[in-house]
């Protein structure tokens, strides 16, 4: 009995660690990190502030002029994956 109730609690430690580590990995902070980031098919700039401030970025676009952007706080779309190469904060707000 004692070997079979060790047994049962291991492997509930094991799955619950299990779980913890792959709930972590999906944090919301993991899925829209701040700046700029892209899926596989969209780019997006993710203003991350607690003041509401709104903020300059310099867009990078791959086949065309480049162009700023204000933007407010939370998740922006940019575009495209294959036509936005990048997207920073310029250093003023708006």
């Amino acid at each position: 009995m004692n070997v079979r109730r060790s047994l049962t609690a291991a492997v509930g430690a094991v799955a619950l660690t299990l779980g913890l580590a792959s709930a972590a990995s999906a944090t919301p902070a993991a899925l829209n990190p701040c700046g700029f980031y892209k899926t596989g098919s969209d780019a997006f700039y993710n203003h991350c502030t607690g003041d509401g401030s709104r903020v300059v970025i310099k867009v990078d676009v791959s086949w065309g002029p480049d162009y700023e952007r204000c933007v407010a706080p939370g998740t922006t779309w940019l575009g495209s994956a294959g036509k936005i190469g990048g997207a920073h904060y310029v250093g003023r707000t708006c």
